[in-house]
């Protein structure tokens, strides 16, 4: 399943919009990107469901996280028949703007918006349409409503064996961690990351920078130059778009890379393990739920167990020694056995390696 979807992927990333035919509408007074559907084929009955998707910032084709939401959506359209509009906003600023249109529509089973920085507008339209159902990805809900549910991602625990793979495999014992914000999103990553390095290696440095933008690849490429020109042979990239600088960086180094949102078959050349959070899973499975009136509103914590993260390895040109997969797999076991508990945040790191 994970190389079905690194395939996928990659065949986003050349064209945004393969397959998808504009309906030649905007999307609201406000907005500033055209509203584009996702049709069933030809001859098909009256689908089952409409759905509604507000892409993040950054667009289809970041390689990373619309990319793979894009993955869910058109899993379910080819799966189960639905149909879906889309839009890519260029600002926080649309988001509200472009729920409201969908919203106002009626048309729609269920509106999905992707990434953490969409709860304020989906807040907002939800409480004006309470008849209306919406999923936010990667951000709790707050509040006890009819009308919405929410996903997380235990992005901690895929990250810990990530960190874990990049210390067995290091030969400077230096890493390297570029995130797209200091927020607790990304710190979540990268708390998963040192903890798990230093689980397996406490002798390993990490290092880590934010570039506060989530599509600037050049910013990106320029930061993770100058982790890899410090010692670090390892770069994490998970800064959205930005994190494709990582990738041009380390090819241009002759480095190695850990991608947010991907898999090694993305970047062979580089790129020694992918961290995954299904949010391909989650969409699929929310969109399914609705058809079948089983749909619940409410948080969604997902983590290794669930099915909702994991790591790859899939695609990759650069070896991997089977004892270190085998670290890694026994890491895992552990994780979703609850015989190890990832911390969460960086002020746990400390305390949760003194207890090892």
């Amino acid at each position: 399943m994970i190389m079905v979807l690194a395939m996928f992927l990659a065949a986003c990333g050349g064209n945004n919009n393969q397959n998808e035919s504009n309906s030649g509408s905007n999307s609201g007074s406000g907005g500033s990107e055209q509203t584009n559907s996702g049709q069933a084929g030809s001859g098909s009955s009256e689908p089952p469901a409409k759905v509604a998707i507000v892409f993040a910032t950054g667009g289809l084709g970041d390689r990373s996280f619309n990319d793979t939401a894009y993955a869910g959506i058109e899993r379910a359209k080819n799966e189960l028949g639905i149909v879906y509009d889309y839009v890519e906003p260029q600002a926080i600023s649309e988001f509200e703007t472009f729920h409201r249109d969908f919203a106002s529509t009626g048309e729609y089973d269920l509106i999905v918006g992707i990434s953490f920085d969409q709860l304020d507008a989906i807040t907002t339209v939800s409480a004006e349409f309470p008849d209306q159902k919406f999923l936010l990805i990667d951000q709790a809900f707050e509040g006890d409503v009819d009308n919405v549910a929410s996903a997380i991602f235990k992005s901690n625990e895929s990250s810990f064996l990530a960190g874990a793979l990049a210390a067995l495999k290091s030969e400077t014992k230096k890493l390297g961690f570029l995130g797209g914000m200091d927020i607790p999103l990304i710190n979540e990553f990268l708390s998963g990351y040192i903890a798990g390095a230093k689980y397996v290696d406490p002798s390993v440095e990490v290092i880590y920078k934010y570039t506060n933008e989530w599509a600037n690849p050049n910013l990106g490429k320029e930061m993770a130059l100058s982790m890899y020109e410090s010692g670090a042979d390892v770069v994490y990239a998970a800064a959205g778009g930005s994190g494709n600088g990582v990738f041009m960086a380390a090819k241009e180094k002759g480095k190695w890379s850990i991608g947010g949102d991907m898999t090694p078959a993305q970047e062979p050349d580089n790129m020694i393990v992918g961290t995954l959070k299904r949010l391909d899973n989650t969409i699929y499975n929310n969109i399914q739920d609705v058809i079948n009136g089983t749909w619940k509103p409410g948080l969604q914590a997902l983590g290794l167990a669930d099915e909702g993260v994991d790591y790859s390895i899939d695609g990759g040109q650069i070896e991997i020694p089977q004892d270190i997969i085998n670290v890694v797999e026994d890491l895992k076991a552990k994780v979703i056995s609850g015989e190890i508990t990832v911390p969460a945040t960086l002020d746990e790191v400390d305390a949760f390696l003194a207890s090892k």
